[in-house]
């Protein structure tokens, strides 16, 4: 039999002890996230170790500070329709919680927190990376907005032969990933949030996104936001200063 090098042994065996560790404390668990299902093991923002989502256990506990009030003057803090684009897809906290494990571990997602930097540094949902809404609305020649966009798997296309262009309006050639400045065929899927259905911050990113060519099949909206994330005592973490402030 063909022995493991020592460091696939040792990731073996660490495997095996985080796996015995997590289930003895699902057993423990009362406050689940579905009947099946105590956690979630998530990536970070940078891909480099696994998050453990939960919810809070103690079943008195209430949310506290801004996410604790009920109403703000509408406008600008007005409730938001439950879609931004009849294209692009509106998520709830367990299709969140899929993406991460899904799209997120396969490097084929990026969920984006599209509020202010002030916002984020107070805490945010485990793996997101913020980006605000500001960057998505400036000019479509923009270097700031360039530079996210081929982040995200975008290429910035050259010269195209108008020929080529007409068959792509039609379609064809995967016509509806392109547009005449980006081709998004391999662009990752994204899911923006802000802080609830009263925010606008991530529709505005959304719009912002769709005006530059980004396919709508390609974005997720979760309105609930950190507002509802918090209600239901999920996890949250808060980034070391300036950590995963993508917009730099």
């Amino acid at each position: 039999m063909k022995k493991l090098s020592p460091t696939l042994s040792a990731t073996f065996w660490l495997m095996v002890v985080l796996f015995v560790s997590f289930s003895a404390q699902a057993k423990d668990i009362k406050v689940k996230i579905t009947s099946e299902k105590s956690y979630a093991m998530v990536p970070d923002s940078n891909g480099a170790k696994p998050l453990k989502v939960t919810r809070i256990q103690d079943t008195s506990h209430v949310i506290g500070g801004s996410f604790s009030k009920t109403s703000r003057p509408c406008p600008p803090f007005c409730i938001r329709p439950l879609y931004v684009d009849e294209g692009v897809e509106t998520v709830a906290e367990l299709e969140v919680i899929k993406f991460m494990e899904t799209e997120m571990y396969r490097g084929n997602g990026i969920l984006i927190d599209a509020r202010t930097p002030a916002w984020y540094k107070k805490g945010t949902i485990p793996g997101s990376i913020n980006i605000p809404f500001t960057v998505f609305g400036k000019e479509l020649s923009d270097i700031e907005l360039t530079k996210v966009l081929k982040s995200f798997g975008a290429v910035e296309r050259g010269e195209v032969n108008p020929v080529l262009l007409m068959v792509e309006d039609f379609g064809l050639m995967e016509g509806d990933l392109k547009t005449e400045k980006w081709d998004f065929s391999s662009a990752k899927e994204l899911l923006l949030w802000c802080n609830g259905p009263w925010c606008g911050q991530s529709p505005r990113a959304i719009r912002g996104l769709l005006k530059a060519g980004y396919p709508p099949e390609k974005l997720h909206y979760y309105r609930g936001g950190m507002q509802m994330w918090q209600s239901l005592g999920l996890t949250t973490v808060v980034p070391s200063d300036g950590e995963n402030v993508a917009s730099k």
